[in-house]
């Protein structure tokens, strides 16, 4: 059961376009404004400092010590 439906044409006919001119041109004004860029920064990058490293390096040590300390404390009382 196929219906019949009169096929339409893709491309608009420019004559009947709104905001379309003679040659097939988008008139002044009918354009959105232009995009902004994805960057989210004006000046060059540049890459950051490399101490930031020290304090997740100590956070990481300090609780793979306790973790240790508390094995070790579980394995002597254990043995005793």
């Amino acid at each position: 059961m196929a219906e019949n439906h009169p096929q339409s044409n893709p491309d608009p006919d420019p004559r009947v376009t709104p905001g379309v001119d003679r040659g097939g041109l988008v008139t002044p004004g009918e354009t959105p404004p232009a995009e902004s860029s994805t960057s989210s920064r004006s000046d060059p990058y540049q890459p950051p400092t490399r101490g930031w490293a020290k304090g997740p390096l100590a956070a990481i040590s300090v609780v793979v010590l306790l973790v240790a300390a508390f094995f070790l404390a579980y394995a002597l009382v254990l043995i005793l």
